[in-house]
């Protein structure tokens, strides 16, 4: 028998270390800070973010480089195959009309009209076969609105990328603290029942020992063994609420899903002063990012219309530049120099009204972007006013939710002595299990939605711990 067992542990001791499952990795222990680092990291919204300021920051260079010189070079080679004519004067005829034309005026010869050739066009070539030309242009902008309005646009929307990417970090924070908190609920509530079955046990164990000795009935001992079942179905149905509370966490943080995680820390009272709702808007109205994004965004449409407006204006370039050519029906070419500044003044006189269509569109935006201002405006004052209210009525409960713990716990206590002392029932000792169990329950969730209020307020106020603030921006 024994080498029996001895083989059979052999054996199981060499599946262990053949199987491909041998080692198993214990699930990640996660901070409420390391979530948010690792979500800021991985999350796409961010990334896209910072992309549009290195965007921007390029549109800036590229505004710059409009007021700067521009130096061309450009050469060219060209050989005709034909080469082109046109037709013009027989020289051949014109020279001899005029020779004989001279001879008889001077009476060298007789005069005869005979002599006289027709005049006729013939066709003639102006061009050589082989030509070449090279030239550098050097052109400088010195009045152009345009130019001077667009470096103005180009960094409002840099700083308008910026406060994009402040309000992504901010709603990603949100969201993770949200999620992490609503793992740490359901953990919470997890325990509480963990706890109310340790309980059920406990008094099962005393009840079976009592009605051993014939003190309890048999129903009281069945009330006991119900009650220890009841529980179990709760905790597996919280069971897999915290575990799919941390599928949602794993999904905003960016994480691979058959990574193992659990968060660590409590859902615990910290006890604050509520603000002035006055003064609280007040800094909402100056300091929430999403608002911060909109004027941005209207000072962007108003440079629009400065660089629609500029159409308007004239523009003047001065100009310089350098040829050097040459032309040959063979290869020795006959070789010429040319250079030439000035200045290049242009104005639109008409345009069919387009600019004035332009502005009005640009400027029809920037009503728009105004009324959406107001919108949010009035969005986050209302807001403000719910979470604030919020937080007085959950601070309110949390203080005499914390002294209903404690009558809930003494209760439990005394129904389980008056029960040792016969003086008591089952039936009192489940009730009030089950009003310790609703009590704690009540605190945890109370406590929660005051975090949460917390967190929202943070969020419209624009208060970020600037260390995740800095740990996403553009290096």
């Amino acid at each position: 028998m024994k080498k029996t067992k001895l083989c059979l542990l052999l054996l199981f001791t060499t599946i262990l270390a053949l199987s491909p499952f041998q080692s198993f990795s214990a699930a990640k222990k996660l901070s409420l800070d390391e979530a948010l680092k690792i979500g800021l990291s991985n999350n796409k919204e961010i990334k896209i973010a910072l992309m549009n300021i290195e965007k921007a920051d390029a549109a800036v260079d590229e505004a710059f480089g409009y007021a700067l010189p521009t130096l061309d070079f450009s050469a060219s080679f060209s050989h005709y195959l034909e080469t082109p004519k046109m037709p013009f004067v027989d020289f051949e005829a014109m020279l001899t009309n005029a020779s004989y034309a001279l001879l008889f005026k001077e009476n060298v010869i007789p005069e005869d009209d005979s002599k006289f050739v027709p005049m006729k066009s013939a066709l003639m070539s102006f061009t050589q076969a082989n030509n070449y030309q090279a030239g550098l242009e050097l052109k400088q902008i010195l009045f152009n609105s345009a130019v001077l309005r667009g470096i103005g646009a180009s960094k409002i929307y840099l700083n308008l990328s910026k406060e994009q990417l402040n309000s992504s970090i901010t709603k990603i924070v949100l969201d993770i603290k949200k999620a992490f908190y609503g793992a740490l609920l359901a953990k919470e509530l997890s325990n509480i029942l963990n706890e109310a079955y340790l309980n059920a046990q406990s008094n099962f164990s005393n009840v079976k020992a009592l009605h051993n000795e014939g003190l309890v009935s048999d129903f009281d001992l069945l009330q006991t063994e119900v009650n220890v079942e009841n529980i179990k179905p709760s905790m597996v149905e919280m069971d897999n609420l915290y575990k799919n509370s941390l599928e949602g966490l794993k999904v905003l943080m960016g994480t691979e899903q058959d990574t193992e995680i659990e968060v660590i820390g409590e859902i615990s009272y910290s006890d604050q002063d509520i603000p002035n709702e006055n003064e609280t808007v007040e800094r909402v109205m100056s300091k929430n990012f999403d608002l911060k994004t909109l004027n941005l965004k209207r000072d962007v449409d108003n440079a629009f219309i400065d660089l629609d407006r500029a159409e308007w204006w004239p523009t003047l370039v001065a100009f310089g530049n350098y040829a050097f050519a040459g032309s040959s029906n063979s290869l020795d070419f006959m070789n010429y120099r040319s250079s030439m500044v000035g200045l290049n003044f242009s104005i639109n006189l008409f345009k069919g009204n387009q600019t004035l269509n332009k502005v009005q569109q640009s400027t029809i935006t920037v009503l728009q972007t105004e009324e959406q201002i107001k919108q949010l405006q009035s969005y986050l004052s209302a807001q403000v006013k719910s979470n604030l209210l919020e937080l007085e009525r959950t601070k309110s409960l949390v203080e005499s939710q914390e002294r209903n713990v404690n009558l809930a716990q003494r209760a439990y206590d005394l129904s389980l002595i008056r029960y040792k002392e016969g003086t008591g029932s089952q039936l009192e000792i489940q009730n009030s299990e089950l009003a310790l169990r609703q009590a704690k329950t009540n605190r945890l969730q109370t406590v929660y939605s005051y975090i949460l209020c917390q967190f929202q307020l943070d969020n419209l106020l624009g208060a970020l711990e600037d260390e995740y603030l800095d740990y996403v921006q553009p290096k």
